[in-house]
């Protein structure tokens, strides 16, 4: 009787282990979106480019080509990174 008990307690917390770490890759994921939205967020914010006047022009001078890109830029995965088909973020 104490086996058939002991094996139904130790489900219930093997189910309960694994709703814990599921729960947890999820508040991780959230989370990671979270940041990477927040990065997005700041680069556009201090892109020189949002404060022209016609920021989808060419540049005109070289010295407005290099103000243009003194913000931050997005970050791009590797070269074997982007070929396993993985997207630019």
């Amino acid at each position: 009787m104490t086996s058939i008990r002991l094996t139904a307690l130790t489900r219930a917390v093997t189910r309960t282990l694994r709703l814990g770490r599921q729960l947890a890759r999820r508040i991780s994921a959230v989370l990671a979106e979270c940041q990477r939205a927040q990065r997005r967020v700041t680069e556009l914010r201090t892109s020189p480019d949002r404060y022209l006047p016609e920021p989808g022009h060419a540049p005109d001078t070289y010295a407005e080509f290099l103000f243009r890109t003194s913000g931050t830029l997005r970050h791009e995965p590797a070269a074997a990174r982007r070929a396993a088909g993985r997207a630019v973020r």
